[in-house]
């Protein structure tokens, strides 16, 4: 049986199991469609060119098909982050992982933040959730609170801590302060450098409904990591 959180909850259906290298391969792809539908996990997240793969080998299962757009620097302009995203819901994608905007985080630029990450809300709009990466190592505490703000009045499903490939990943500290700027009806995600079940159940425990982590497989079926009595 998989890992249980100590109030009884399953955490399978919390993790987004997650391949992001770029030299991934297409049997990798397979075995992750496979492990995320054993174990019921709530998406598998790629890169798009791996979408319609994904979404082929998890058509009839709940788990839904997950992309990045943006990534993983959050660079490029609004107008290209939406037509990523497009591409993204054609290829099969039901869920988007964007990373926002940093350069305007860092800059004071909150309109171009607002106008990034509605973009690509409004591309997703009821076909679907979209979770804007914030890339919280790299942001002070003060940044973090007004990115968070600026997320979820522009609509984001979820605030997300990490892309896992910048200069740290997801902190406890930071996961309450996600939570609490975004109340709860946003979800916050827990990504980058999260590889045993205490990490993840740690994360939960600080508000976290999330797990971005490609060791999904190892943190709910290790039988040395049963939830505490």
């Amino acid at each position: 049986m998989s890992a249980l959180l100590p109030d009884g909850r399953p955490l399978a259906p919390m993790i987004d199991h997650t391949l992001l290298k770029p030299d991934s391969r297409r049997a990798q792809i397979e075995k992750l469609c496979d492990e995320a539908r054993q174990f019921g996990f709530a998406s598998v997240c790629v890169l798009p060119v791996w979408l319609a793969v994904v979404a082929e080998r998890l058509e009839g299962s709940p788990v839904k098909p997950c992309t990045v757009v943006g990534f993983p620097l959050g660079g490029t302009a609004p107008e290209i982050k939406a037509r990523e995203a497009d591409y993204a819901l054609k290829e099969g994608a039901r869920e988007i992982d964007m990373v926002a905007a940093i350069w305007a985080i860092k800059d004071g630029k909150f309109r171009a933040l607002a106008s990034d990450i509605a973009a690509v809300v409004r591309t997703c709009t009821n076909r679907a959730i979209v979770k804007v990466i914030l890339e919280t190592c790299l942001l002070t505490d003060e940044e973090k609170v007004t990115a968070c703000k600026i997320a979820v009045d522009s609509g984001a499903h979820f605030v997300k801590t990490s892309t896992g490939l910048s200069t740290g990943g997801a902190t406890v500290k930071d996961v309450k302060l996600l939570r609490l700027i975004a109340g709860e009806t946003v979800g916050v995600k827990a990504s980058g450098g999260i590889r045993t079940f205490d990490q993840a159940r740690a994360m939960i425990e600080a508000g976290a409904n999330r797990i971005g982590t490609s060791a999904g497989v190892e943190i709910v079926g290790s039988e040395s990591s049963p939830a505490p009595t």
